[in-house]
């Protein structure tokens, strides 16, 4: 007998996106599939769009916003899938996807992630993918990369299949996770099986103006939230960790080259509203040197590069520490980054 995929997409105004998710969930070539939608008080036409699919899909609708914790809680609460997709209203998914994910799956995984296509908001592919770089995702034992590198490699949400059982030791989520449900799972599902790995794009990630988290430009705010949310991870994953009876390393905060990325670049952009208040470039220049060469395992050249990246943008004037801080997190960017940067050495 075939596995049941439960495709859960939470939708909060984004009518305009809508219907490509929803067709991308009900046309799978994989048929033994539900398709959930859960639409979280929206204020626009949303509710008209989910009304005209009738009965292909399994409507939720909530009385008062309540965020992505309270969509997926709502959603995951009426599932029946042994699998679990959380699809965002604002992505898709390619039309073999849940094929794909079944023909990989197995009793003891955790979650299949797989990589995601990052395209415009008119499906344009912006000619990368996530993970960034060719990085690969991290596949197997993944709650001890966890414990000794404070993260490991994965994709947002719409890049996940979860086992319904390891969901089942991690749900309800709490309102202190409301807007960052997504990372809640991606920290703790790992510790609840193997983590298995697709290395091809399986769904479309689109970045647009008003994504919560991915980035079309670059504003102080958006990494104060960046560097709020990694704080609340870490303190997530040491609790789990005492829960589970595992080790954290006392430096395990200073190990995430990612979060370090976010901090100095949150600290540059804005000082004033730095959620870290101790923190100085000076110092965070040595722990992202120190965490690509002890922890990364990036090549030669990308280590040399990112230290550069790091020095760049600590001890730079704003304006050009700014042109990094684009080139590193908006790389649709690096084309006009080029132009001006031949406008400045040709004046």
């Amino acid at each position: 007998m075939s596995l049941l995929v439960s495709i859960i997409i939470n939708n909060y105004n984004y009518e305009r996106f809508l219907p490509e998710a929803i067709d991308s969930a009900i046309n799978q070539t994989y048929q033994n599939t539900e398709v959930i939608v859960v639409d979280d008080c929206s204020t626009d036409n949303s509710r008209d769009v989910i009304a005209s699919y009738g009965d292909n899909i399994i409507p939720v609708y909530h009385k008062e916003n309540g965020k992505q914790a309270a969509a997926f809680n709502s959603g995951f609460a009426i599932s029946k899938g042994e699998i679990i997709i959380f699809l965002d209203a604002d992505d898709y998914l390619y039309p073999n996807s849940v094929e794909k994910i079944v023909s990989v799956w197995k009793p003891n995984a955790a979650k299949v992630h797989y990589r995601l296509e990052v395209v415009d908001t008119f499906r344009k592919p912006l000619g990368f993918c996530y993970p960034q770089g060719g990085a690969k995702l991290s596949s197997g034992e993944v709650w001890r990369t966890i414990l000794e590198f404070g993260g490991y490699g994965g994709v947002a949400t719409s890049g996940n299949a979860l086992n319904r059982k390891a969901l089942e030791q991690v749900f309800p989520i709490s309102d202190e996770y409301k807007l960052t449900a997504d990372d809640y799972l991606s920290m703790l599902i790992p510790f609840y099986g193997e983590v298995v790995a697709i290395e091809e794009p399986l769904a479309a990630y689109r970045i647009h103006t008003n994504n919560q988290w991915a980035l079309a430009t670059v504003t102080p705010e958006r990494f104060h939230r960046f560097v709020r949310h990694d704080l609340q991870n870490y303190q997530l994953l040491v609790q789990k960790a005492n829960e589970l009876g595992y080790k954290v390393p006392k430096d395990l905060e200073q190990r995430n080259i990612g979060r370090l990325w976010s901090r100095i670049t949150s600290l540059r952009l804005d000082p004033q509203n730095h959620p870290v208040p101790s923190d100085k470039p000076l110092p965070l220049i040595y722990m992202g040197i120190r965490s690509l060469w002890k922890y990364s395992n990036y090549n030669l050249l990308k280590k040399i590069i990112f230290s550069l990246w790091f020095i760049w943008v600590g001890l730079m004037p704003l304006s050009l520490a700014k042109m990094a801080i684009i080139w590193l997190f908006v790389p649709h960017q690096r084309p006009k980054l080029l132009d001006r940067f031949r406008q400045i050495y040709s004046r």
